[in-house]
């Protein structure tokens, strides 16, 4: 094994953890309602992402403009969990991977409890010497919403979430 081969290895390792913790910078911005943070996850202009029944965007401040607007709000308590990481690394400036997650709210407002699953498809790129999404779908496979009262628990939701629109 030559040294340019080893270089390379290292390379891709130091590559594929630097994008494990962009993904866990993003998802604990979310969770910390930190739009300043979430933002600097993306790359500057035009970029894919689609995020299920919530909608597609052509470019972060978009999401984050809905993000603020709909889950900025004390009584959102979020926690979202993204696993199981398959993360390849393309060529020296692209990446892309997929990503499990399990989200769940707790809307103090509301009373209700939303547990949700699905998965990411992202895409990476190399900006200024630092990974940033570039892509990011997400596609839900499960839903469950509960209204907690102070003497019922009522499932309102359970299966399949409905299709987007």
């Amino acid at each position: 094994m030559s040294g340019q081969d080893i270089a390379a290895r290292v390379q891709a390792l130091e590559d594929i953890e630097a994008i494990r913790r962009l993904k866990a910078r993003y998802l604990v911005a979310c969770d910390r309602k930190d739009p300043t943070a979430m933002r600097s996850c993306f790359a500057d202009g035009s970029i894919d992402i689609f995020y299920d029944a919530i909608g597609r965007f052509d470019n972060a401040d978009a999401l984050v403009k809905i993000y603020v607007e709909v889950g900025c709000h004390p009584h959102m308590v979020e926690m979202h969990h993204g696993v199981n990481p398959q993360i390849e690394i393309v060529d020296a400036t692209t990446a892309r991977a997929t990503w499990s997650l399990q989200y769940g709210l707790i809307n103090t407002q509301e009373n209700t409890l939303t547990q949700l699953a699905g998965w990411y498809e992202d895409g990476y790129r190399r900006v200024g010497g630092e990974w940033k999404m570039v892509k990011t779908h997400f596609f839900s496979t499960s839903l469950m919403v509960l209204k907690l009262d102070a003497d019922a628990i009522k499932v309102v939701m359970a299966g399949k979430p409905p299709a987007a629109a």
